[in-house]
């Protein structure tokens, strides 16, 4: 899949780095996708349209208001934001229906403990994902400016 192309809506300097909030097509771009063969990224956001992300400027890359650019996730930092969003609720469901089933629980107590591990999950991704670390880490970043919009004069 290639990697998004936006236009800068605005540009923020902060100190150590500075951030860029882009508008992003959010058609979806992959053939499988497209096809309804894909991973099923687009199902819940859409697949038409346009978003605004903040994405971190990259380090020696000048850019301003109104410049179109290409913005990237690393593929590992996609993979392990994919672990933590759907991996620890699916895991910790499994455990929970496994530990209520191992108990000779039953089978209603092991689906409600698969329910408890799901909302378990998803409260542990939920605070993974907001400590400052981890959220930098799945932050796009700029890599490229691809043209810059002149505005005539006077405007």
């Amino acid at each position: 899949m290639e990697n998004p192309r936006g236009r800068i809506i605005s540009v923020k300097h902060s100190e150590p780095s500075a951030y860029a909030l882009v508008e992003v097509d959010a058609t979806v771009h992959c053939a499988r996708c497209a096809a309804g063969k894909g991973c099923g990224a687009g199902l819940l956001g859409g697949t038409t349209g346009s978003r605004r992300v903040e994405a971190l400027i990259g380090a020696g890359l000048a850019v301003s208001e109104g410049d179109e650019v290409r913005i990237e996730l690393e593929p590992s930092n996609l993979l392990r934001a994919s672990l933590i969003v759907y991996g620890a609720p699916l895991g910790s469901a499994i455990a929970a229906a496994a530990l209520a089933y191992l108990a000779d629980l039953g089978d209603l107590n092991a689906a409600l403990a698969a329910l408890g591990g799901i909302v378990a999950g998803l409260f542990f991704a939920r605070s993974r994902l907001r400590k400052s670390d981890c959220l930098r880490q799945f932050t796009p970043t700029v890599i490229e400016r691809i043209a810059v919009q002149h505005r005539p004069a006077g405007s």
